[in-house]
Order: structure tokens, then C-alpha cells, then sequence
């Protein structure tokens, strides 16, 4: 099963923001996302010095949609993802921590096929508007 289930129990838990937002999918659960997390983004982990693109990046994962189903229990993984992602980017990674940084995408629901395995769907966003070629 991708990633740990929700906790309801926790005060901490953002799992009780999104409930109102469940709706009946079949059989299984599928809950449709906010757009925005509004509760407050955690602090980074101690332990080492943080760039200020992996704060943005912790800062937009945190006020992402997927957020509302994280709790405290997930601040390492999505730390560990953001570590794992720009030693990839920079060309610092072995191949394994290109691995990992894909399933913990998936395990924290940041992949269109992670959002599948947890149930998660996005609301529906208005179509954009169709701007015609130059030349066409």
C-alpha cells in the first residue's frame, strides 16, 4: 500500500480538512483534493543547510493540494524527496536516489499514478482559453 494511512485521531493531522471533500467512487474511496493547503508548512529538518530553491520547493510541496493528506509523519519523506530531487537535477545522484525520489513521488501522491493508487483527484479547473497562432 502506497505510503501510511491517514490518522483522524491526530490534532496535527491535515486528514480531517479534506473529508468534507469525499465523494463515492465505486468501490474504493476517492477523495477530491482542495487546490491549496492552508495549514501552516512545517519547519525544515535539522541536520544540514537547506538551499533556498529546496525551501521553495518545500514551501510549494507543503501549500500543494496533496498537503491536506500529509500530517507530521510525512515531513521526512517529503524531505527526503526534495533531497533527492536536486541531487538528481544537479547531477549529484546515483542512480538509486533517481529510484527513490520516483516512488516517494508516487507514495506522497505527487504523480498522476501515486494520485491513482491513494484515491486522490484534483477538482476540475475551467478550461483555458484557446489563443489563436500568429500566421495561422
Amino acid at each position: 500500500m502506497p505510503g501510511p494511512l491517514p490518522n483522524p485521531g491526530k490534532d496535527r493531522s491535515r486528514y480531517t480538512a479534506s473529508r468534507s471533500s469525499e465523494r463515492a467512487g465505486g468501490n474504493r474511496r476517492r477523495i477530491v483534493l482542495p487546490p491549496v493547503c492552508t495549514d501552516p508548512v512545517p519547519d525544515l529538518p535539522p541536520g544540514r543547510a537547506w538551499s533556498d530553491a529546496e525551501r521553495e520547493m518545500w514551501e510549494m510541496l507543503w501549500e500543494g493540494p496533496q498537503a491536506n493528506e500529509w500530517d507530521d509523519s510525512f515531513i521526512m519523506a517529503v524531505a527526503l524527496y526534495v533531497s533527492y530531487t536536486f541531487a538528481v537535477l544537479a547531477g549529484q545522484a546515483a542512480a538509486w536516489h533517481a529510484q527513490e525520489a520516483r516512488h516517494l513521488g508516487d507514495r506522497l501522491g505527487l504523480t498522476p499514478q501515486g494520485m491513482a493508487a491513494l484515491g486522490w483527484q484534483l477538482p476540475p479547473s475551467a478550461p483555458a482559453p484557446v489563443v489563436p497562432l500568429r500566421g495561422a
